[in-house]
């Protein structure tokens, strides 16, 4: 079924980076694009005219298509149970965090970001750097919408264990007691 992960889990939202990532290289391409149209096949000597089209070639690859797969390899899927992070093309690297474990969310914008309604969402699993959600859209949103299933997800346990550390007490499991 489109949408299911997994038993009962579904898919919130698929994200990648915010589009404006790829507006220089696509001004470059249509810059290239535009050289290429006026000076190919004007050139006095044939092999100017091939040198033209191999540069050409060679700077629209660098300049956009290299750009255009580094952001199509970065990509976050958030389900009810989990957000799932998967980067790389050739090496697929896919990173999994459990709502129901908990974790920090803090929302980093530039002066840009802020002016697109974009942003870094920086988790803090515990570890020693947090996982970083790269210029997120609408960043803010993503960011409740976390916070709203981990609320969900939380166990129990942990669930004590939150509302007794905010209140400054110490957590006590209650035990079967042997005769």
């Amino acid at each position: 079924m489109a949408g299911q992960e997994g038993d009962g889990e579904r898919v919130i939202a698929r994200l990648r980076r915010h589009g404006r990532a790829l507006v220089w290289p696509t001004v470059a391409l249509a810059a290239i694009a535009f050289v290429l149209a006026y000076f190919g096949g004007r050139l006095p000597e044939e092999w100017q005219n091939v040198a033209l089209l191999i540069a050409a070639a060679v700077l629209a690859i660098a300049l956009f298509v290299i750009p255009l797969l580094r952001w199509l390899s970065l990509s976050y899927t958030i389900t009810t149970r989990r957000l799932i992070l998967r980067r790389g093309l050739l090496v697929r690297v896919r990173q999994e965090l459990l709502h129901s474990r908990g974790y920090d969310l803090t929302v980093r914008k530039s002066a840009l970001q802020s002016m697109f309604g974009s942003g870094d969402l920086l988790i803090n699993t515990g570890l020693e750097h947090p996982v970083v959600l790269e210029d997120v859209p609408k960043a803010d949103l993503v960011q409740d919408a976390l916070h709203d299933l981990m609320e969900s997800n939380m166990n129990p346990v942990a669930f004590r264990r939150q509302q007794s550390s905010a209140a400054g007490e110490t957590v006590r499991f209650e035990t079967d007691e042997l005769p």
